[in-house]
């Protein structure tokens, strides 16, 4: 995501009131206490919208973040935020509990009721708000799992947060048509994260299908240099079985064996282009993705790519002539 805000070009005497003007305009009404003094401020913002979403990705000086009592009775279209932490930590505080966040880590909150976000140590966030309609949720639920540290404890989290933390900042997916086909999962995957959170196993059962293929093919990219990587073990992996495995990816128009070569085709070609690609042998290279037969690696980069592995880091890489 493009910076919109950056202070280092803003009069030091002005960058509260602009950034303030840019969060109230952008994502929401809050009160902003920066830490340092006034010429120390150094804030770099970055805004983007997915259809109904919103995104704001910060790095910041250390800053305190109050939406009060009052802004939160004036909200016109409520709404549910999630603090995604990038690296450092953080504290979110809202009705009576509040949770510490940590890299890798996220938690839900909400635009009717006031909230405190602590950044003590600076701000490495990425901030998304969604419609509190469109997620469909009950309000107990929203209100039982706001202000929970949202992470490694529950695999659907951990899924959540690789994909929100590259939402936020791939502009590609901000674009037109792309954005139309990232709405729909991404409020699915946060009902799916809230739900299971929740132990709501009915509520729960909606979501975690429709975000299904989804998970489905985080687990398998980040498995792809298993050369045990199957059907079975993937199914067993999300508790179904392989006919319904099947069937799940066929109504997104994925072929699972064509699917897995082509993404470990595009690893292996970037390997063999890489800065590295002498240090390992071709079907070192090979079988690092999967491909245990060299032959078989050979015969099927050539098919995808038109030229041999050897061919493509040679033109790459060239040997330097003695």
């Amino acid at each position: 995501m493009s910076p919109v805000l950056d202070t280092a070009h803003i009069p030091s005497q002005d960058r509260e009131e602009v950034i303030r003007g840019a969060v109230w305009e952008s994502v929401v009404a809050v009160d902003i206490d920066h830490r340092p003094p006034a010429e120390d401020i150094s804030v770099r913002i970055g805004l983007g919208t997915i259809g109904p979403l919103r995104i704001c990705s910060a790095r910041a000086t250390a800053v305190t973040v109050h939406r009060t009592e009052q802004l939160a009775r004036k909200d016109e279209e409520p709404a549910v935020f999630l603090g995604v932490q990038m690296t450092g930590t953080s504290l979110v505080a809202q009705n009576g509990r509040e949770c510490v966040l940590r890299p890798g880590e996220f938690a839900m909150y909400e635009s009717i009721a006031p909230y405190t976000l602590l950044f003590d140590e600076g701000v490495d966030h990425h901030f998304l708000r969604f419609p509190r309609a469109a997620l469909a949720l009950p309000d107990r639920l929203l209100r039982d799992t706001a202000t929970v540290t949202l992470g490694s404890d529950n695999p659907v989290a951990r899924l959540a947060f690789t994909y929100f933390s590259q939402l936020a900042v791939s502009d590609d997916l901000h674009q037109d048509v792309h954005a139309d086909a990232v709405v729909e999962p991404s409020v699915e995957l946060l009902r799916a994260v809230l739900t299971s959170q929740h132990g709501a196993s009915s509520l729960a059962r909606a979501p975690l299908e429709a975000t299904l293929t989804l998970r489905v093919t985080d687990y398998i990219r980040r498995h792809l240099a298993d050369p045990d990587l199957s059907a079975a073990r993937i199914a067993a992996a999300h508790d179904i079985s392989v006919r319904h495995l099947y069937a799940v990816l066929s109504r997104s128009g994925i072929s699972l064996g064509d699917w897995i070569r082509t993404r470990r085709l595009a690893e292996c070609r970037r390997e063999l282009g890489g800065p590295n690609a002498r240090l390992r042998t071709i079907a070192a290279i090979g079988r690092r993705w999967g491909f245990v037969n060299a032959a078989h690696f050979s015969t099927v980069f050539k098919e995808a790519y038109g030229t041999s592995p050897r061919a493509w880091r040679d033109e790459h890489h060239p040997r330097s002539s003695a």
